[in-house]
């Protein structure tokens, strides 16, 4: 008891709740992409200290794309990437799309621009791999590649912005490069994390391998806003910043749902990131935290941290907010609040591997509410043998080194589950278990409370109201577990 004692006063230290943890928890119509205001609210409630986020200024030249050229029945590709690069070259300002209905292949964004989608504005993009080449400098799944980057991509620039409420879409259902996309390996198998980078390339031509790009994607650039616009029919994940610093992503609305791999919003290897009023709807996990990938993520050493999601809805989605699978790098720092999953797989979800390094720590989560999810909190730290082998068996114990990862010290509290099939699930690690994890301050409606807890230290639950069919709890290998002041109503 001593050791759960100490526990608990080391969770109340660190961190009593944000600003606002005596405001209810909101109902779906509180967030979102129609509840956004017009300013960003401070995030001084954050257990972590957070630089204030403040949207880049643009210059006032406004170039608009059908004044230089751009019809409707040809590709805008050229004229677009022009004028993006002559007013950078002027100081900066705004590269408009108006309204209609566009094709493009890859836009590059320069600093000091704002490329703004009028409403109606629509821009497909192309199905042809060739509209994406010469391969670009990115990350695929956590690993430093050449390939062709993204719809929207960047690369070392600064103060750029995608806002309007225009629409970006993916390439036709048919488009060739959807059966392209490579979907029956790890990228371990087929990538040598050995080798220079601008060796791995994958462009799909003489006979290599494609890596299908993103929709929005920078890479190395500071100060990035997105906001307002809508994407659909992704052919891979939607937004996904990388090695970035001081993103804004607000208001943006992901409908991805039947994509695989069509995750909504992924922060990879980013610092100071603000996530608010987005709603997503996506084939995959839905907001995703990322920090590299094995050898390669341990190589290149970046973390994702001090990240703040708020007032935003998941719909359709594995994942609600999920921290890994890769997490090289370390995910630390991440504070949501004030968030609604209404039919999520799972609302939070924390994933690594056995070969991944690094790991997840200092997670703050309150006011969520999770409504008809299939389970509230999965830790899925051990993959599955499709993917990783003998890895997946949780013994023998494996030897300890900087490809172990580790997750730990995760506070929830004040959250509703109106319903879900299992509150809580965790596979873990037998060689360094998931270690330090509170919830606290909830009303939970479930058909099953634990199934399973493997290898866990330090698990308190507190100050719950748990309404279930089956009040079984599967307990494998786990120390230090503590239920206080937890009732249980069951089979009413």
């Amino acid at each position: 008891m001593k050791k759960n004692f100490i526990l608990i006063i080391l969770f109340s230290w660190i961190w009593a709740g944000g600003s606002g943890a005596n405001l209810p928890i909101p109902t779906v119509e509180k967030v979102g992409v129609s509840a956004m205001p017009d300013t960003i609210a401070s995030c001084s409630g954050a257990p972590f200290k957070v630089l204030p986020f403040q949207k880049p200024v643009f210059p006032k030249l406004k170039v608009v794309i059908t004044e230089k050229g751009a019809i409707e029945t040809k590709p805008v590709t050229f004229i677009v990437n022009r004028l993006i690069a002559e007013v950078s070259n002027k100081g900066g300002g705004t590269v408009i799309i108006p309204a209609g209905k566009w094709k493009s292949g890859r836009i590059e964004l320069k600093s000091n621009v704002n490329l703004h989608l009028d409403e109606g504005a629509e821009i497909e993009f192309s199905g042809d791999r060739r509209d994406y080449l010469p391969a670009v400098f990115t990350r695929h799944e956590g690993i430093e590649v050449m390939a062709p980057g993204a719809f929207i991509y960047a690369n070392g620039q600064q103060n750029i912005a995608i806002t309007g409420k225009g629409t970006i879409i993916g390439p036709p259902l048919d488009g060739e490069m959807r059966a392209s996309a490579i979907s029956d390996t790890v990228i371990e198998s087929i990538t040598n994390a050995y080798s220079p980078v601008k060796n791995r390339i994958f462009d799909g031509l003489k006979g290599r391998r494609l890596f299908v790009p993103k929709s929005i994607s920078p890479i190395n650039c500071k100060n990035v806003l997105i906001e307002g616009v809508t994407l659909r029919r992704s052919i891979f994940w939607n937004i996904c910043p990388v090695y970035c610093e001081n993103v804004i992503i607000r208001g943006v609305s992901v409908l991805s749902k039947g994509v695989p791999s069509g995750d909504g919003i992924d922060i990879e290897s980013c610092k100071n990131v603000l996530i608010e009023y987005c709603k997503l709807n996506n084939g995959d996990d839905c907001f995703t935290l990322k920090a590299g990938r094995g050898e390669d993520g341990l190589r290149v050493g970046k973390p994702t941290e001090n990240v703040v999601i708020r007032y935003s809805l998941a719909e359709s989605g594995d994942g609600a907010i999920t921290c890994g699978s890769e997490t090289a790098g370390m995910i630390r720092n991440v504070y949501a609040h004030d968030c609604v999953f209404n039919g999520t797989e799972r609302g939070f979800r924390f994933k690594t591997r056995r070969n991944r390094g690094g790991g997840t720590e200092d997670v703050f989560y309150e006011r969520i509410r999770m409504i008809d999810v299939k389970e509230a909190f999965t830790w899925d730290l051990l993959g599955s043998q499709k993917y990783v082998g003998d890895l997946a068996k949780r013994y023998p114990l494996r030897k300890i080194d900087n490809l172990t990862p580790v997750v730990r010290n995760i506070h929830v509290k004040n959250l509703v589950v109106e319903s879900s099939a299992n509150f809580i699930s965790a596979n873990c690690l037998p060689e360094i278990p998931l270690n330090n994890v509170l919830i606290e301050d909830g009303d939970i409606s479930c058909n099953q409370i634990v199934n399973p807890l493997n290898d866990i230290t330090g698990f308190t639950l507190r100050n719950l109201k748990i309404k279930t069919q089956n009040s079984a709890v599967k307990i494998l290998n786990a120390q230090n577990i503590l239920f206080d002041n937890v009732s249980f109503s069951v089979g009413e």
